[in-house]
């Protein structure tokens, strides 16, 4: 795409705003009709525990909301994201920029399934994976929400396996899932020896049944599953 703006010696791309959230403390370049994040995002980054000196490795960063939020939260030491569509890598670059934290905030354009970072090198990963399989339900013809939303490029599996592979003994891995695919959530990460050790359920309402799960499990953790309190809706206080 040819360039149609500049701001702060970023280029900004035919298609692309700039969103202000957070009170004006965080700025993201986005597609206009192509994929932007969701409310999902901000439910993980908020969900997600952030330890001072962290690496944190994001499998499919999109336009890199999630490691920016936990950047703005923590004193993360470094945070990487790695990104199969290159306009969402460009964007997720260049978001660094713009927030000023391109100092410790990398983004790979590649395949997780053939990571290239070195094993067990993440305090923690994280991962807003596409929830539908390949063959189920309405493929979006717009091919960056497509890939986003159906298991197109990888799957779980992929996901888990990748997860495994980077991060440290006792790292954690969390994630976002539709509810009802708990189990398969559950049988993935105990094949690949990461232990669920926190979980927490989204509503839409309090008379619903469940629409999301958030769960983070330790590589090597003992038994043992800590069950927070609910999310309804929202949550009033995640709301940007």
């Amino acid at each position: 795409m040819k360039s149609s703006k500049h701001i702060n010696d970023i280029v900004l791309k035919d298609g692309e705003v700039i969103d202000t959230f957070l009170d004006g403390k965080l700025h993201l370049i986005q597609s206009k009709s192509g994929y932007r994040f969701s409310i999902d995002a901000i439910l993980l980054a908020d969900f997600v525990r952030v330890k001072k000196n962290d690496v944190v490795v994001e499998l499919g960063t999109g336009c890199g909301i999630v490691l920016l939020m936990l950047l703005k939260k923590s004193n993360i030491k470094r945070a990487v994201g790695i990104e199969i569509q290159e306009e969402l890598a460009s964007q997720a670059l260049r978001n660094a920029r713009l927030n000023s934290v391109q100092d410790r905030m990398y983004v790979i354009t590649g395949d997780l399934r053939t990571c290239p970072l070195v094993p067990a090198c993440a305090d923690l990963v994280v991962c807003n994976p596409p929830y539908r399989k390949a063959k189920s339900g309405r493929i979006n013809p717009e091919p960056q929400k497509a890939i986003a939303r159906h298991e197109i490029m990888t799957s779980l599996e992929d996901i888990v396996r990748t997860a495994r592979l980077i991060v440290r003994p006792k790292g954690r891995f969390a994630l976002i899932y539709p509810a009802e695919r708990l189990a398969h959530v559950i049988s993935q990460l105990r094949k690949f020896q990461l232990e669920p050790k926190r979980v927490r359920v989204q509503y839409p309402t309090l008379g619903a049944r469940a629409k999301l799960i958030l769960m983070e499990a330790i590589l090597g953790g003992r038994p043992g599953l800590h069950i927070e309190p609910p999310i309804v809706g929202q949550g009033e206080h995640l709301i940007l």
